[in-house]
């Protein structure tokens, strides 16, 4: 459809009275930015049984629902990876039998016994995904049925509702975990969900503005652009001309979401219970708080209208990177009016290289721009799915959807910084220190101990690209040490996790020989520098002014070391 088309004179989509409120222009004009929402209340038990009561055979109903698509899910999984499972169950269960040797007779009888049961739990998996997949592993039968799988996870997800299609959109960006066809089907999800009605759209958009839509907008489209998991968008103009993006909530929005988190919440409270091993290498409870806290956040469309405003503000002298602007005369906290921006999606390469634009230039700066977040700004686009990304004829990356966001203090920023430098020159004594300051390793474990097995594992992965790493070994390999030194992911990096996920999943496809610590090391570089270098000059000026703490010395040896850096950058860029 074209553009001249899609947008109609409002006379022909409102048929609500003009009101007698204040205007110019035929445009309503707000003198102040329209209130963000209260924090949501603490995830706690109490909240939970609250959510929950009276819920009666409906709410059993999609608990039973949630259950089975969750479970079936984690099924496919558990087969489809299951070689990769066994080698790992193969390598422990040989650990196992020269360690028996040591403790005798009783010992290795005990081991055999295990043996056995472990080899008729291996037949019985493997039968089951016979069954399963109709067929053995890469056969066309187990491909077809991948595919039908797929094709039945994004059904039930999009039936499920706006919880579980998010949740849908963050599992399309892992293209190093899940089969390909599951990712195809997924990345549907990130701007194809069905829509509501038109109808109740516009009355959404008349009751958070306060006025008819004749006074707010000229033209307005009669169907939405693109329905994604909290809202649509509708493409309009204002009395000005200006071509704008109408975003208008979903209705009953926080309580289906309020439910399902209650849902889940039960589930993984069961699961720790019964399976207590499940939540020793991940703190899903403290995950499942934080996307609670997260997605409320991503409600309030004047709360993200803010946060475009100040990730606009950030890259002002970024002249490649835009942010849609915000006619807050126009918006709400449940209606978001924004400029109108036509572009490229980051993973179409086809059209890229048809508009004179390469890919892999694009995906350099779009991991630049995600340093300069992480690692300078403190505040970052948690949700950067090709969906709410594109690239304008111009050249310039446009960022989309500021709902999801996660903010690092100063702190973490010079943890991660430091990480990221051990990584990049393979110093394994620091990475064994940067877990402990990471909180990924429980107190109590002694960092010595695991530095020659991350020694081993660093010295194999990080010398590979991107596209030659198998994530589901890794994952494997790392599960023997997680399984003797209690590693887990804390619940504040959840988003960092997601987001550095979601651009090494767009840099594959942008480009084969895509390494992340390869293109980020550079630019990591530059903002270390400026890091440092606010940090020594504060240093310098108070030995000056005599106002130096007396524990605080500068360290002249890494002065030395910058200074080789910054011109080993700057001479040979």
């Amino acid at each position: 459809m074209k553009i001249e088309q899609a947008l109609v004179p409002i006379s022909k989509v409102s048929a609500v009275p003009e009101s007698n409120g204040a205007s110019r222009n035929g445009e309503a004009v707000r003198s102040r930015l329209p209130k963000v929402d209260a924090p949501p209340a603490p995830l706690n038990d109490e909240l939970v049984d609250q959510i929950l009561k009276g819920r009666g055979l409906r709410g059993w109903l999609r608990v039973a629902n949630v259950t089975r698509v969750l479970g079936l899910l984690s099924l496919y999984l558990f087969l489809d990876s299951y070689d990769i499972r066994a080698k790992f169950n193969r390598r422990t269960a040989e650990r196992l039998r020269e360690a028996s040797r040591a403790g005798g007779r009783r010992a290795q009888f005990v081991q055999l016994c295990r043996d056995l049961v472990g080899r008729m739990v291996d037949r019985a998996i493997r039968a089951l995904r016979f069954v399963v997949f109709r067929g053995a592993e890469g056969s066309n039968k187990k491909m077809a049925r991948l595919e039908l799988q797929a094709i039945w996870l994004r059904e039930n997800l999009i039936a499920l509702g706006p919880t579980f299609i998010k949740i849908g959109q963050a599992l399309g960006t892992r293209g190093d975990l899940l089969p390909l066809s599951y990712i195809k089907e997924l990345s549907i999800l990130q701007d194809q969900v069905p829509a509501f009605p038109s109808a109740e759209a516009y009355a959404r958009i008349e009751a958070a503005l306060g006025r008819s839509l004749r006074e707010a907008y000229a033209e307005i489209d009669a169907e939405p652009i693109a329905a994604a998991s909290l809202g649509q968008v509708y493409r309009a103009r204002l009395h000005d001309g200006r071509e704008v993006a109408v975003k208008v909530q979903r209705p009953n929005l926080k309580e289906l979401i309020s439910f399902d988190i209650a849902i889940l919440y039960r589930l993984v409270k069961l699961t720790n219970r019964f399976f207590p091993r499940a939540n020793e290498n991940a703190d899903w409870e403290g995950m499942l708080r934080e996307f609670y806290q997260t997605i409320f956040e991503e409600m309030d469309y004047a709360r993200e209208g803010r946060n475009a405003d100040r990730f606009r503000h950030n890259f002002r002298d970024w002249r490649v990177v835009r942010v849609p602007v915000i006619h807050w005369s126009h918006s709400a906290s449940r209606v978001l009016t924004m400029e109108f921006v036509r572009g490229t999606k980051v993973v179409d390469l086809e059209a890229l290289r048809a508009r004179g634009i390469s890919p892999v230039k694009v995906n350099r700066l779009l991991v630049r721009a995600y340093l300069k977040q992480l690692l300078e700004d403190g505040f970052f686009h948690a949700d950067p799915h090709p969906g709410n990304l594109l690239v304008m004829d111009s050249g310039h990356l446009v960022f989309f959807d500021f709902g999801m966001t996660g903010r690092i203090t100063p702190n973490l920023q010079s943890q991660m910084i430091d990480a990221f430098f051990h990584v990049v020159s393979r110093d394994v004594h620091g990475l064994g220190q940067d877990i402990i300051n990471l909180n990924f390793l429980k107190p109590g474990v002694d960092p010595e101990t695991i530095r020659p097995v991350v020694e081993g594992l660093f010295e194999h992965y990080l010398n590979l690209k991107l596209g030659e790493v198998n994530f589901k070994e890794l994952t494997y390999d790392l599960a023997e040490v997680m399984y003797e030194y209690p590693f887990r992911l804390p619940a504040n990096f959840t988003y960092v996790m997601r987001a550095l996920m979601t651009l090494e999943g767009i840099g594959i496809v942008t480009d084969p020989e895509f390494s992340f610590f390869e293109t980020a090391k550079p630019y990591a570089k530059e903002f270390m520098l400026k890091r440092e270098g606010r940090r020594f000059r504060k240093l310098i000026f108070d030995k000056i002014t005599g106002r130096e703490n007396g524990s605080d010395r500068i360290q002249w040896s890494k002065v030395w070391k910058l200074t080789k850096m910054a011109a080993n950058m700057y001479l040979n860029p």
